[in-house]
């Protein structure tokens, strides 16, 4: 029977590096901005695409319905992010940044970039690029068995 390193296998890895880049970032937006991470992304994924429903922010950023809730509640909160009835389903509404959430957006953008730039600062171009190849056959190798 076939033993099981979990330094060797490389889901436990992936999940490790995940979350201390992750938790890198987390720091920085905390501190710098006040966001945490479900905050952060919900308000770039409506970034580049406004008025998205609570259930379309969940899918695109793969976070649960709950996550999802509690960051639009936070941003909402904060004046953010806005809500405006959702006229193909009068169940759900369509969130929006605000001015203010456009302008954080606009100021967390750059430091995100730099700290992207730091993470990969010891790889070329070239290993990027092949990086982000195979998370892509990752996330399809996934999705094969997990469709969530």
């Amino acid at each position: 029977m076939p033993k099981l390193k979990l330094d060797d296998f490389l889901p436990y890895r992936l999940s490790i590096a995940s979350n201390r880049v992750s938790s890198a970032i987390a720091t920085a937006y905390q501190s710098l901005f006040g966001l945490k991470i479900p905050e952060w992304r919900l308000i770039a994924v409506i970034a580049e695409g406004e008025g998205m429903t609570q259930q379309a922010l969940g899918s695109a950023t793969r976070m649960d319905k709950v996550t999802v809730s509690r960051a639009a509640i936070a941003l909402y909160d904060r004046g953010l992010v806005q809500r405006r009835p959702n006229p193909d389903d009068q169940r759900s509404h369509l969130l929006s940044l605000t001015a203010a959430g456009k302008s954080l957006y606009d100021s967390v953008t750059p430091k995100a970039l730099a700290l992207e730039k730091q993470v990969f600062a010891g790889f070329s171009a070239a290993e990027i690029a092949t990086f982000r190849t195979l998370l892509d056959r990752v996330e399809a190798s996934a999705d094969k068995i997990d469709p969530a």
